[in-house]
Order: C-alpha cells, then sequence, then structure tokens
C-alpha cells in the first residue's frame, strides 16, 4: 500500500509550535495544553457515530458475543487498556471485551517494527481468537491506514461481524473498510507526526465512551454507581459498601451484611434491600432483568 503522508492531517506541521526546539519547558506544556484543549470540540461532530457503535456493542454483548479492539502502537495499547480496566471496574469476564495488539502481548511494552504493516497478522489474531458473526471488530489507527487493520476489518467482514474503526483522519482507509467510521479530526501535533498525543487522547477519550456507555446498557450500572465492580482488595471491599450505602440508604454495617448475605455481589445486595427480598429472590429478579438493578426493583 502506497503511503501518502501529505494527506493525513495527522502527519502535516503545527504552525504554533515550528519553534518548538527554542521554547521554554513552560512554553512547551503550555502549547501542548492548548492543543489538547481542542480534542474534546472535535470529537463532539461524532458523538452519533459513536453512540451508533456503543448500540453495536450492546447488541454484541447482550448477544453472548464479544467486543474486539484491535490495533498497533499507541493504539493497539490503548484498546489493550481500555480492554483489560472493564473486568475490575463492571465485573465483566476477561473475554468480553477484548484487546489485540500488533505483535501480540509483549508489544504492549516494547514495539515490535513491522507487525502492524501485515495484513495477514491482523486476520490471524482474529482467526486465534474463533472470531464469530455475533462479535463486534473495532479497528484503531490515528493514521486510518494500519494494514494489521485493515486485514483485520477485512476478515471480521467476512465472518459476518459488524465492525466499526476509530482514526484521526477524514476518509481514512479503515474508515472505508469498516462498516461505521468514527473520525476524530484533531489536526497536526505539537511534534509533528507524533500521534501519541492529541490523536491517542482523542482515541482514549472515544474508547472510555465506548466501553462506559456499552456496560451500562448492559445493566453494569444503577444510578452512576458501578454495582458490578469486583472486590479484589480492602480499598474496593470499601468501595463496595459504599456504593450499597449511597444507592440504599443503609449504614455500613447493614451494607456489609447485605453483601455478605449476597455471596459478595454488590448488585444483589442492593436488590435485597430496594425489592425487600432475600438472596435468591433478588438473583431471580436480576436474571429476568437481564442484570438491570432498575427493572430488577420494580
Amino acid at each position: 500500500m502506497e503511503i501518502n503522508l501529505d494527506k493525513m492531517t495527522t502527519e502535516t506541521r503545527n504552525p504554533d509550535t515550528m519553534e518548538l526546539d527554542r521554547m521554554s519547558p513552560l512554553e512547551v506544556v503550555t502549547a501542548m495544553n492548548r492543543e489538547d484543549a481542542k480534542v474534546p470540540a472535535a470529537i463532539a461532530p461524532v458523538l452519533p457515530q459513536i453512540a451508533n457503535v456503543v448500540e453495536w456493542a450492546i447488541a454484541s454483548l447482550e448477544a453472548g458475543g464479544r467486543v474486539f479492539y484491535i490495533g498497533a502502537g499507541t493504539s493497539g495499547r490503548l484498546g489493550v487498556l481500555d480492554a483489560a480496566e472493564c473486568p475490575p471496574t463492571f465485573g465483566v469476564a476477561p473475554d468480553r471485551m477484548v484487546g489485540l495488539i500488533a505483535g501480540g502481548d509483549q508489544a504492549f511494552l516494547k514495539a515490535v517494527e513491522g507487525a502492524e504493516d501485515s495484513r495477514e497478522m491482523g486476520r490471524e489474531d482474529l482467526v486465534k481468537n474463533g472470531l464469530e458473526s455475533r462479535d463486534l471488530v473495532i479497528g484503531i489507527a490515528a493514521s486510518g491506514r494500519t494494514p494489521y487493520v485493515l486485514g483485520a476489518l477485512a476478515y471480521a467482514k467476512e465472518v459476518g461481524c459488524r465492525t466499526a474503526a476509530v482514526s484521526c483522519n477524514a476518509g481514512s482507509e479503515i474508515g472505508k473498510a469498516a462498516g461505521l467510521a468514527v473520525e476524530v479530526v484533531v489536526g497536526p501535533e505539537v511534534l509533528t507526526g507524533s500521534t501519541r498525543l492529541k490523536a491517542g487522547t482523542a482515541q482514549k477519550l472515544v474508547l472510555n465512551m465506548i466501553s462506559t456507555a456499552s456496560m451500562v446498557g448492559v445493566g453494569k450500572a444503577y444510578q452512576n454507581l458501578m454495582v458490578d465492580v469486583m472486590q479484589t482488595n480492602e480499598k474496593l471491599h470499601r468501595r463496595a459498601e459504599k456504593i450499597v450505602m449511597e444507592a440504599t440508604g443503609v449504614d455500613q454495617a447493614a451494607a456489609r451484611e447485605k453483601i455478605t448475605a449476597a455471596g459478595g455481589s454488590v448488585k444483589t445486595a442492593i436488590t435485597m434491600i430496594l425489592a425487600n427480598c432475600g438472596a435468591e429472590e433478588a438473583a431471580a429478579r436480576l436474571e429476568k432483568a437481564r442484570g438491570h438493578v432498575r427493572e430488577a426493583i420494580q
């Protein structure tokens, strides 16, 4: 694939930082802060597309499918990071939100040169994960032309999956290859071509939206509380108690008593209190409500 960097805004020079190498540390960070402030405004026009991706993610998860993030370099790391944070935050199984990076897990800490240039590797990584038609594949690439991602999207379409692409250039190759394009045009970086800066920030914000809104959509929140949080350390035990207290108005002792009776499930404990029922009935209510506390307590 011929690469024309001149057509990518992520690769053009920023006229406001042409003297970057002469700036003081305060001037450099001030320039970066000024540029970073442009990112939310660049995301605003594509919120409908992001919401559409969320709808697809919810549909996949409710059908027993998975959401795959796939990318290379910074984009891949951001996908892996977002996926890895879902299990402890939302109590979702690790294999439901999956992050794949070109070059494998070792590429998260150390760049694997050339991995992103292989379309076949993108395909193979999805094959290894047993991709199914009910899964959603989200390709991530600041440039919008990474071969590894393009190969993955092509294979996902063969399988019959819905596909989306997150990039930072308009009219991107991955956007054209996917069923839905989310193109956040943040403009040239403070340091030319360093897409771990504004482009990386934009991608992180978009992935935050996709994962959080999707988890809310499948019942992982009650009001604005993380009711499926995993209690893996003392801090999280205290957080679980606080969540039950906030949701129901009971004191700490009562919250701990109900959490224990619910087998450690915050969501079940809340339902027990608000629906005035035992753990078994609360669990049945939640199952019928597909995990949504608000429906379970009605």
